[in-house]
Formats: C-alpha cells, structure tokens, sequence
C-alpha cells in the first residue's frame, strides 16, 4: 500500500456524539483529495465510548489508527504525539468537533504545493463571547509584541507544514508549550489562510478558561522575555515613585511647609502595594524556574500507551 501524502491529526477528549459525522465527513472528502490521506486519532485521556466506537468503525477512504495516551495530557502535548506517529511527510492538526471545516486539508496542501513550509489558519466568521473575542484579540497583540513578531494578527487555529518543520518539530518535543508557536518560531516560509469555521453541534468545548490562560503563561514564558522584563520595569517605576514620596516628605518636614500626618491606611496602603509587587514578581520568577526544573528533570511531554491501527474495509464492499 503506497504512503499516504498527507497525516490529519485529531486529538480528542470524550467526542463520541462527534466522531460518528466527523468520521462521515472525513469518508466523503477523502476520495475528492488528489493524494492518499491518513487519519491520527489521538485518544487524550477520554473516559467515554470515543475509543470502543473508533475500533469498530470500518474505514473506507483513508487509512486510520489511534494514539492512546495513558492519562489526559492536554490537548498540545496530544497533538506532539500524533505529529509523531505520524506517516506522511505533510500534516495538518484539526479538532474532534468539526468546526474546522475539511477543506483546510485541501486548501493547506494547495500552499504546501506552492512552495511554502508553514500554513497559518485563521478563524473567520463565528460568533464568540465578547470576553473570548478580547482573550483573542489581547493575546494575538501581546505575542505579536512581545514574543513572535510573524504571528498573524487575527490569531492561529490550527497549522499545515511540510516535512521539513515536522522533523524540527518532532526533534525537540517541548513541555509546557505550544505546537503554534514553536513552529512560528522556526522561521521557515509561511503563509495565512482565512477560513470561515462553524459552530459546534454537539457537547461542550473543553477550551475553559483555565486552560486559555495556561496557553497565554507558556507562550509567554516559553518564547519571550517580555514577563521578566516587566518585573524588573515595574520595580524601578515604584522605586522612582517610592524615592519621589520620600523627597517629598522630607522637603515638607525640614522647611514646615505643612503638617504631614500620613496615618495607618496610608502606610498599610504603601505596604500592601509593595508586598503585591514582590508577589507578582516572585511569581513570574518562579514560572521560570519551575519550566527549568521540568526541563532538567526531563520527563516527557506525554506518554503514549498504544498505537493502533483501525480496520480498513475493501473498497468493493
């Protein structure tokens, strides 16, 4: 059986209402691809019939096998592990819940044809939560600052790349990252697509909140020096401010401009800014050293428990 051309990584956590339509769909676009298509399912920790109904599926128009992970890793450390099994030279990562429309494969392979390594996919026209629209919009600015200047400016999706960022990639497997960044970060040739997405049909998205800001501390910690810099400009502004209220006072005192009763809730105020701002900064440092301890210690990002290969029905069937 000849290579596939191109590897679809989808990692999922608890999509058994998805699975059945996404597997659909995937069935009815593959054969409109010019080249042969593998599917990576990537089974992060799901506690639900996702796996039983993937053994059971009978595959028609791409070949298929699934990635258990031993525990729910995330979804970054998910998607490492499917880039890594991997066989196609190019791949592609979308999500269990088919918002991504499938014609980002054929779109992303297109600019892969054209020459390119990396295609960024941004998400146009849905309708999101002003606070998700602003976590967006806020994070997309501060990374573009701050981290890597060639981030698009409406955001990244999801990825498509080429053999030569999939082998850096799978070179250096990075904890407490993300996938997007890293391969920015590489510098090859890239380019952006804008695709419209659609709303999720059924379940719930398990992108919280919580999991939106781990992304923003990594990509910042990981990639930019923009959290240590900020302390470090915070504590000289208040040092500024501190040393100006002290001259201050001291004029008034030593000429009796005026009487100077500055109180409790003056000085607990002070006090409470000060240890805050040493709060915060401890904070930030301890990320850093916290990455560099995981780093040292070298345990690995995710831990696969099986690679399976699914059933395959003959075409005649």
């Amino acid at each position: 059986m000849d290579q596939p051309e191109i590897s679809v990584i989808i990692p999922f956590l608890n999509e058994e209402e998805n699975l059945p339509d996404l597997i659909a769909e995937l069935e009815a676009f593959a054969p409109t691809m010019p080249v042969r298509m593998e599917v990576v399912f990537v089974d992060d920790g799901s506690t639900d019939g996702s796996l039983d109904l993937l053994r059971k599926t009978h595959f028609r128009n791409f070949s298929a096998k699934i990635v258990k992970l031993s525990r729910n890793f995330g979804s970054h450390p998910a998607v490492r592990a499917g880039f890594l099994n991997a066989a196609a030279p190019n791949c592609v990562w979308l999500g269990a819940d088919l918002q991504e429309p499938l014609e980002i494969i054929r779109l992303g392979y297109q600019k892969i044809r054209e020459g390119y390594d990396l295609v960024c996919v941004q998400k146009k026209n849905v309708k999101v939560g002003k606070s998700e629209k602003l976590f967006s919009n806020t994070y997309s600015r501060l990374i573009r600052k701050y981290a890597i200047p060639g981030y698009p400016p409406d955001g990244v999706n999801t990825v498509f790349f080429n053999e030569k960022v999939k082998r850096e990639l799978n070179r250096n497997i990075e904890s407490n990252s993300s996938v997007v960044l890293q391969v920015l970060n590489l510098g090859f040739k890239q380019t952006t697509l804008d695709v419209e997405y659609r709303e999720r049909v059924h379940g719930r998205s398990k992108w919280s909140f919580g999991k939106k800001m781990k992304l923003m501390i990594d990509s910042f910690v990981a990639f930019s020096f923009f959290p240590i810099r900020m302390v470090s400009a915070m504590g000289f502004i208040f040092a500024i401010i501190g040393a100006i209220i002290a001259l201050y006072l001291i004029i008034i005192k030593l000429f009796n401009i005026r009487e100077v009763t500055l109180g409790w809730p003056s000085l607990i105020s002070i006090l409470m800014i000060g240890f805050g701002i040493t709060n915060i900064s401890l904070g930030v440092i301890a990320e850093y050293l916290w990455r560099t301890l995981d780093a040292a210690r070298g345990r690995p990002s995710f831990i696969i428990e099986s690679v399976e290969g699914l059933s395959q029905a003959n075409q005649n069937d």
